[in-house]
């Protein structure tokens, strides 16, 4: 959705996703638009040369779950990066993933879904892994998909110190969808980071 707005307002969009599946979807989306996407893991991602700005939305962040990889991906983004170019991402809070989704288990449902959401989290690791079990409606019957993902929490200390060793710097962080300082009870929070200046 978001590509599809950028390439609407005249931006050059590229698009990077590991999943096959989300990116017929948003082939779907944007029929008709000129945007290049790419079936890529994002610890490993390669572009056709800089790019002015990345965003990385809905905590992808934090489905990099080992710190190790997420210095990857922070160094990747530092290469594919215009001088002063931006990266914009959000990741869900350790509030939010211990206390909030923690081990807790919710129902969702509407007329063509049913979803059973079970979370674990570990404190020691502090990682949370969903298990969804998800029944979709295809006709007169309901068909069941199951998915696992799991999410590590990180503190913004720690987010920053990777960025930095990565060679950005973070401009900023934010509440969720405003532009107020985080909160100790935010369960998600932006970050704008801004590349150095290539040397």
């Amino acid at each position: 959705n978001m590509t599809s707005q950028f390439a609407a307002r005249g931006v050059d969009m590229t698009g990077v996703d590991l999943s096959e599946d989300m990116l017929s979807v948003a082939r779907e989306k944007s029929e008709g638009m000129d945007i290049l996407y790419l079936n890529q893991d994002m610890r490993s991602f390669e572009l056709y040369g800089t790019v002015d700005f990345i965003i990385s939305s809905l905590d992808c962040i934090n489905y990099i779950t080992d710190k190790r990889d997420l210095l990857k991906v922070f160094r990747l983004v530092n290469n594919y990066l215009d001088p002063g170019g931006l990266f914009i991402f959000d990741i869900n809070t350790r509030c939010k993933l211990e206390n909030i989704l923690g081990n807790n288990t919710y129902i969702l449902e509407n007329d063509d879904v049913f979803c059973s959401w079970q979370n674990e989290y570990d404190k020691v690791r502090r990682i949370c892994d969903f298990y969804l079990t998800f029944f979709c409606k295809q006709g007169n019957v309901y068909e069941r998909f199951d998915e696992q993902h799991s999410e590590r929490a990180y503190d913004i200390p720690e987010i920053t110190a990777l960025i930095e060793k990565a060679g950005m710097r973070v401009l900023n962080v934010y509440d969720n969808l405003s532009f107020n300082a985080p909160k100790k009870n935010s369960e998600r929070v932006f970050f704008v980071v801004q590349e150095q200046g290539k040397r």
